[in-house]
């Protein structure tokens, strides 16, 4: 992953069923600078392909032959838990996007994005973001988050929140209603330093990507239901 603030080219794999799909991806990136280093027309495909180049971002359909895009992105995170996967869908409220989250996707790309989009998109996620923003993500929750259709034993589904204090599990409750860090910190009445530091102890405890997959656990958890305002 490219630190903050570095001009490092970001190395991209794609993943999709269609070469189409794959050639046009490639060379938008191409053209913009970014580095495609490899390429998979399946979900097996893409996490031999992920182990051997190591690239910092993959652009994954959800949708594949031989392994879907879900179980692909889990194995590929598991063994490269710096890559960063976007996943690629035609529907932006797909259910898979949701359980792709909660596995710690950054987000996920509408198969029809601009040119400057993607790019841009590709960018975001390989400095650490999340591309989602919560209030998307919140969308997702609220349509897919049902507590008796939640298999436990899908990795991320179940999370210990023993570990955070009082404050941080206020915290967490306000990042799963999509606040951001200006709007945390006037709520709280806490500097934005402040708030920086509660979110990063709570990723670091939780073992959390970024603040979309917060937004996952923190309806996960029950610290807050769908519909709640």
């Amino acid at each position: 992953m490219t630190p903050p603030g570095s001009t490092a080219t970001p190395r991209v794999v794609i993943a999709d069923d269609q070469e189409l799909i794959r050639t046009g991806f490639r060379l938008i990136l191409t053209a913009r600078g970014i580095d495609v280093v490899g390429e998979a027309c399946d979900g097996a495909e893409a996490v031999a392909v992920a182990r051997r180049l190591r690239p910092d971002v993959v652009l994954m359909d959800i949708r594949m032959p031989v392994m879907d895009g879900l179980e692909a992105a889990r194995r590929i995170l598991a063994q490269s838990p710096q890559c960063r996967v976007l996943m690629l869908t035609t529907f932006d409220l797909d259910r898979y996007v949701y359980a792709a989250l909660s596995l710690g996707a950054s987000g996920f790309l509408l198969k029809d994005v601009t040119a400057e989009h993607l790019a841009n998109a590709v960018r975001l996620v390989d400095t650490g973001d999340a591309l989602l923003a919560p209030s998307i993500t919140r969308r997702l929750v609220e349509r897919f988050a049902v507590a008796d259709q939640r298999p436990a034993e899908q990795p991320g589904r179940r999370r210990d929140l023993e570990a955070l204090t009082p404050r941080e599990r206020e915290v967490l409750t306000l990042l799963g209603r999509g606040l951001s860090n200006t709007e945390l910190a006037r709520v709280l009445t806490l500097s934005e330093a402040t708030v920086k530091t509660h979110v990063a102890r709570i990723f670091a405890k939780l073992s959390l990507r970024d603040r979309a997959q917060a937004v996952v656990v923190a309806y996960e958890a029950g610290l807050i239901t769908p519909g709640e305002v």
